[in-house]
Order: C-alpha cells, then structure tokens, then sequence
C-alpha cells in the first residue's frame, strides 16, 4: 500500500476512534476527570498539574491517590497553593502516591506558589519560554522544567531533589515526558475531552504524550518501531500524527488510548479483537 493511501486509511479509522470515545461523558477513569471537579480556571491549572504528574501506576491507583491529594487541599487547591506553609504542609503529611511523597508535592507547591506570585498563572509563567517559531513545544517545556527546579536548586545547595526530579522531568534529558505532554494536552487542546484554557500556545506544537501503551499502538499504526518510549520515539510518533492532522497532532491521543485504558487491551489476542479498530493492523504485523 502506497504511503498516502495507507494514512488515508489510518486517518479514517482514528477518526472513527475519535467520533466513538472522544466525549466528555467517556473522560473517567482517565485523570483528566478530576480537573472538571473545579469551575475556576486558576483551580483546574494546579489540579490539572498535580493529576498529569502522578498519573503513572495503576488506574484505580492513580485515582485514590489524587481523590486523596484533592481532599487534603481543600475547595480550592489554587488557594492552598497561594497560602502554602506549615498548616498547608501540615495537611500533606503522609501523603504518598507510589515513590511520590508528601515532601516532593509540597517541594512542587512551594514552587508553583513563588511562580503564582509574579505571574497571574502557570499558563504566563510557561509563556515566558514558549517561542512560537519553535517546531514544537520541547523547548519551552524544558525551560518550564529548567526554571523551577533552579529556583529550587538556588535554595537548596544548588541541588535537586530526586522526587522533584521526576515529577518535574526534562525532555533534555531525552525523556518522552509522558505526564507533562498529557498535562499541556489538557491545557491547550480545545474540544468535548480537553479544556482549551491555555490561548497563548499552539496546539500544532504539542508532542504526543506517550506511555508503554501508546508506544505499542502507535507501533501497530507503523509509527515506530522501537523498543522503548523516548523521546525521539515522541517526537517520531508525533510526526506521522501531523502527517495526518498537521493543525492538531495529539487529536487522537485521548481516544487512542482508551484501547488500552477502556478496552484493556494488552498486546494479546483476545476474540474481541475482532471488533477493535486497530484489528486489521495488528493482524498485519
């Protein structure tokens, strides 16, 4: 099959994917869910944040974890930011999500806090690395990463911590920077599923958030076919997505992953396979 006939193909069937899961009713269990729990903007900002960076684990896992996180904060989790000290230190004492703890929540409050009292968001704070003559968004987010961890590091020794290290994970380091990318998905992308609340960055420069899950679809798709989720595997499969959706290259993220996620599919031929989208590729590999 000739390469533009072969992503006319693909084109059709992720769009098929799309118009089937990409509602609004469909979000949980994805963590996206808990951003829609808060009606202001500055709320949805620190949530969706704090939700994309742990979502690494189980699902059912994951969402204990942030319903816990979200009920130590409060109604208003920008507030708690704002206010961040010992009381609010107090309240995330034994808080741990995997090797996540209590002390590399509060390390990344305490950040966002002194960011939130020179910029009026995240969004503007983010905006002061983003350039958008960039071919996409790597660059602003490792100055995003950069900026937070030296404002750390200055008060600590020049270093970091372990915690905040990965919780604030830099694409420099060759990382896919799958919690981060998912995070700026929710934020800029604007449809039925993500919030749209970001304007001042370019949807066509997202990278694709890409986990084990979505590496192994997307190598069915013929997008890669490395081993591993890096992040030249990110940008690749991110590529072949702009080949066919050049304005918005993550549209299909959120309903190609529901295979996984909803669907539970795990690599393994089952007789439901059958009726997946993605049957006649996988059946050609």
């Amino acid at each position: 099959m000739e390469k533009a006939s072969k992503r006319t193909v693909i084109k059709n069937v992720l769009d098929k994917l799309y118009h089937k899961y990409n509602h609004h009713n469909l979000i949980k269990p994805d963590p996206l869910q808990f951003v829609y729990q808060y009606d202001k903007p500055s709320d949805r900002e620190i949530v969706a944040l704090l939700a994309a960076d742990l979502a690494y684990g189980r699902v059912e896992q994951i969402q204990k974890s942030l319903s816990n996180l979200f009920d130590r904060m409060g109604e208003s989790p920008y507030e708690f930011v704002r206010g961040f000290g010992k009381t609010e230190r107090k309240k995330l004492n034994g808080f741990k999500h995997r090797f996540t703890t209590d002390q590399d929540i509060s390390d990344l409050l305490v950040l966002l806090k002194k960011v939130l009292s020179q910029y009026t968001s995240i969004e503007e704070f983010f905006a002061q690395g983003y350039n958008p003559d960039d071919i996409n968004i790597i660059p602003a987010l490792s100055k995003f990463c950069n900026s937070l961890l030296n404002i750390y590091a200055s008060e600590h020794n020049g270093k970091t911590s372990r915690g905040l290290n990965y919780l604030l994970v830099n694409p420099a380091q060759g990382s896919a920077c799958k919690r981060l990318n998912l995070f700026l998905r929710w934020m800029v992308r604007d449809d039925d599923v993500d919030t749209g609340q970001w304007k001042s960055i370019d949807k066509a420069k997202l990278i694709v958030p890409i986990d084990v899950h979505m590496g192994r679809l997307c190598k069915i798709l013929g997008f890669h076919n490395k081993k591993t989720a890096s992040l030249s595997t990110a940008v690749q499969i991110t590529e072949c997505f702009a080949e066919i959706e050049p304005a918005d290259p993550a549209k299909y993220d959120f309903a190609l992953s529901r295979i996984g996620i909803v669907e539970n599919c795990n690599g393994k031929y089952r007789n439901t396979c059958r009726q997946c989208e993605l049957f006649p590729f996988c059946r050609q590999r």
